[in-house]
């Protein structure tokens, strides 16, 4: 996080769920040491478990206090779709978090998405939000919210923050084929940042997220962004390449977020056992 502030990054995403319920408090104490209005703090209402509009509140209130905060500036429907946003509303919870927002405990209210287009479409519809939040990458374009659903947001004003620009790492390590299209095209760029500058040049999008496991992956994120340029031609050109060759490589198509993994009633590891399919298709080593 020092090194990110250092860096020049200004905005912070949690959630309720983040680090076993300690994702909000770590938060919380680390930039308490920072001027509040030098950066933007996200969080999300846990919409898979809220039971009442009480329990919101409840949740709510423990959010700010485990932040340290008078206010979040960038307040989400975690993880919405169809059904979701239904009980979002029949609930009242809409109308508490538009009234907090009034009270400017909250600065701009919008929500993260997943599910089907068409859910994407009946939820931006409802309402006029301030900003909405998608998965988004150069692989992801036909799933979710997809090209269709950024095309949506675009044409009625509402900026996008993307998630998953990374696909949960598989951008990061490529097949080799891939690797070395990318290499002659983005001389000198890691991949992740390849990834990260696709999504960046997006029109409509204002913020561009990034899970970090490590130092080095925020050193290198922070470099990708130093002295941002949009894709040109030629680059864009290159990325519908890897596209092509990594829709035929065989490599499953999976973020590592882990929902599936949630509520799999045999308790696999879902994810971690895709990770290592993905390994294997894309460096042929069955170790």
């Amino acid at each position: 996080l020092d090194t990110a502030y250092k860096a020049g990054v200004t905005y912070y995403d949690t959630a309720y769920f983040y680090h076993q319920h300690t994702g909000e408090a770590f938060l919380g104490r680390a930039m308490k040491r920072y001027p509040r209005d030098t950066f933007y703090l996200a969080t999300k209402m846990p919409m898979s478990i809220v039971e009442s509009l009480d329990h919101a509140k409840e949740i709510f209130e423990g959010q700010l206090a485990a932040l340290q905060t008078d206010y979040v500036d960038f307040y989400l429907l975690h993880g919405v779709n169809g059904e979701r946003w239904k009980q979002a509303q029949e609930m009242g919870i809409v109308d508490f978090l538009l009234e907090m927002q009034k009270a400017g405990r909250i600065r701009y209210f919008g929500f993260s998405f997943h599910g089907s287009y068409e859910e994407f479409e009946t939820i931006l519809t409802a309402r006029d939000w301030d900003f909405c939040q998608i998965q988004f990458n150069y692989m992801d374009q036909e799933i979710q919210a997809g090209m269709r659903g950024y095309a949506l947001a675009e044409k009625l004003g509402v900026p996008i923050i993307v998630m998953e620009p990374v696909k949960g790492g598989l951008l990061a390590d490529p097949p080799q084929a891939v690797r070395a299209i990318l290499d002659e095209a983005f001389e000198g760029q890691s991949y992740a940042t390849i990834a990260l500058r696709f999504a960046a040049s997006v029109p409509g999008v204002f913020c561009t997220l990034s899970g970090m496991n490590e130092l080095t992956q925020v050193e290198d994120n922070c470099h990708a962004f130093e002295s941002f340029q949009p894709m040109n031609e030629t680059e864009l050109a290159a990325i519908k390449k890897a596209q092509e060759i990594m829709e035929k490589s065989g490599t499953v198509q999976c973020t590592g977020c882990d929902y599936c993994a949630k509520v799999c009633p045999q308790g696999i590891g879902i994810s971690g056992s895709i990770e290592a399919l993905n390994y294997y298709i894309n460096f042929d080593d069955p170790y």
